[in-house]
């Protein structure tokens, strides 16, 4: 009996073992069908390629894509633009906007699309954080890009051969990039050192002042316009510094004080005492810089609500010309009203109380990261690498920004470019542009040029002021750090609690709220937090940086 059993035992497993070996046969064909239909995928899409130029595609392809708006133009349907629908016949690629978001709703839906399932071929104009890349990309949701730059762009290629600074901007720890970014030519200084710093022409000529160029002198034009009654209305009403926040009035000083000589980064640099970084909200520097800006506020020489004014009142004020001095994009052209354009003349950096006189609040020439990203959906990621590249040329940066010769734009007498006169004679320009284009309120993904380039920056004013500051601007400006998945967990916790703490006290120090027999103690707290590992971390991250 134990025999026969054994032996239908036997029997069992040598059928089953079958069954296994054929269902195994079935699925390997099934998988190997599955590759060749990938293969052959992505083998129809390259053939359907053009050689180079427009139009991209030989057959129309259509792709999927998600954005972001701005709120001015949230209601026009980018289906019907008028620039989509141009390029649309240029390239032979039709886009189906199929999410369109205004800004207020951009971190939301965003979020919400990327956890269904349901992903756009491309995320465009939609700002994602160095730590979202990072993140999605290790995941395979967003593709890596490398080999298509390489092969598909070649004009973003000749950028980032120029802007090495860039490509490490771009670059993550894995080596890879899994973006393409809105950058800005380098020379478009205006547009890198913006916000400006602006002062009241007709009351330094009432003073009899010329346009400080010290920290001393600013603190006395600042003291000559709270004691005079400038504006001749009998009321102690004029603002010597007003602003929308107090950043502007910080950024610009600090290179008067010796910090930032690496761009416009808060909390690190390198340290000009030795190798490596430091931390800037630690040193004496940033000590005396805050010192400093207290002794302002405690004079009632900045705006009193300047750490909670709303926009509106801001706004209001400055269109009533009460404030002497402001940090800001060029007043005539931003403030709402017509205050003519000699209102405000513009100032450089200040030399500060020990020599220091660098324009700190200076940026790199990649302005956004994470501004068009191509998910795992895309059926034709090398076509959509050369849809982008396009706007990466001259061409396409006047094509995105101007439109159209006659249709949108006309070219001057003096080879300047002008919109037509519908859409600069419109009391509401902006949205008069966002009829036909689509950059208004957003970093559109690509190439900014300061001869095509319409927002305050590219004006005459801030080209002027501009000129005042470049002799100041830093040698080196750092583009953004980017980390690994570990650094970036550190960072989005301790690391915001640090960067945190010293944005809360900063406002403190200088308000008064909290005196500077205070600042061991707020070192001390900043230690105990984790500045240590804090700085390990951003270390590593530039070493990284440094060897891209």
């Amino acid at each position: 009996m134990n025999i026969k059993h054994l032996f239908l035992a036997l029997i069992s497993m040598m059928i089953a073992i079958f069954l296994m070996a054929c269902s195994n046969e079935e699925s390997g064909t099934e998988t190997n069908n599955n590759v060749n239909d990938d293969s052959q995928s992505e083998s129809d899409s390259e053939s359907n390629l053009t050689e180079s130029g427009l139009p991209i595609v030989k057959e129309k392809i259509t792709l999927d894509f998600f954005t972001a708006k701005s709120n001015l133009n949230v209601n026009e349907d980018w289906n019907d633009l008028f620039l989509w629908k141009e390029y649309e016949e240029m390239t032979n690629i039709e886009i189906n906007w199929v999410e369109q978001v205004s800004q207020d709703e951009l971190p939301e839906k965003r979020n919400l699309t990327l956890a269904g399932n349901n992903l756009p071929d491309v995320f465009y104009a939609s700002n994602f954080s160095s730590i979202d890349l990072f993140k999605y990309g290790q995941q395979g949701v967003f593709i890596k890009l490398n080999d298509l730059i390489e092969d598909h762009a070649p004009n973003l290629n000749q950028f980032l051969e120029e802007n090495p600074d860039v490509r490490k901007g771009l670059t993550f720890p894995d080596g890879n990039i899994y973006s393409l970014p809105t950058v800005v030519e380098e020379e478009f200084l205006s547009r890198r050192v913006a916000p400006y710093p602006w002062f009241h022409k007709e009351w330094l000529d009432n003073l009899k002042m010329d346009i400080p160029e010290t920290t001393e002198e600013f603190y006395q034009y600042l003291q000559a316009i709270r004691d005079n009654d400038l504006n001749g209305n009998g009321e102690n009403d004029e603002i010597p510094h007003g602003g929308v926040n107090i950043d502007n009035l910080f950024n610009w000083l600090k290179g008067s004080f010796g910090i930032g000589q690496n761009g416009s980064s808060t909390y690190y640099e390198s340290d000009p005492n030795g190798e490596g970084l430091r931390f800037i909200p630690t040193s004496e520097e940033y000590k005396e810089l805050l010192t400093y800006m207290n002794m302002l506020y405690e004079e009632e020489l900045i705006q009193q609500n300047i750490f909670s004014i709303e926009w509106a009142q801001f706004m209001a004020t400055a269109g009533e010309g009460k404030y002497g001095h402001v940090v800001h994009y060029e007043p005539s052209s931003t403030f709402g009203v017509d205050l003519g354009e000699d209102f405000y003349v513009g100032g450089s950096v200040l030399e500060g109380p020990n020599g220091h006189q660098t324009y700190a609040n200076i940026t790199s020439p990649l302005v956004t990261v994470g501004n068009f990203v191509i998910t795992n959906e895309n059926p034709d990621p090398a076509a959509t690498v050369r849809w982008l590249d396009f706007f990466y040329s001259d061409e396409g940066s006047k094509f995105i920004y101007m439109g159209i010769e006659n249709e949108t734009y006309e070219i001057t007498d003096d080879g300047e470019y002008v919109y037509v006169d519908e859409i600069e004679s419109s009391t509401e320009r902006d949205i008069a542009i966002s009829k036909y284009l689509p950059w208004v309120g957003i970093n559109p993904p690509g190439l900014s040029k300061l001869e095509y380039f319409q927002g305050s920056e590219g004006s005459p004013a801030s080209i002027k002021v501009t000129e005042k500051i470049e002799p100041y601007i830093p040698e080196e400006v750092w583009s953004n750090f980017t980390y690994t998945e570990e650094e970036n967990n550190f960072l989005t916790s301790v690391g915001a609690d640090i960067e945190k703490y010293v944005d809360e006290m900063r406002d403190q120090f200088i308000s008064g709220s909290v005196p500077f027999s205070e600042w061991d103690d707020y070192v001390n707290t900043l230690e105990e937090i984790g500045l240590e590992e804090y700085m390990e971390v951003q270390t590593e991250a530039y070493n990284r940086y440094s060897s891209n």
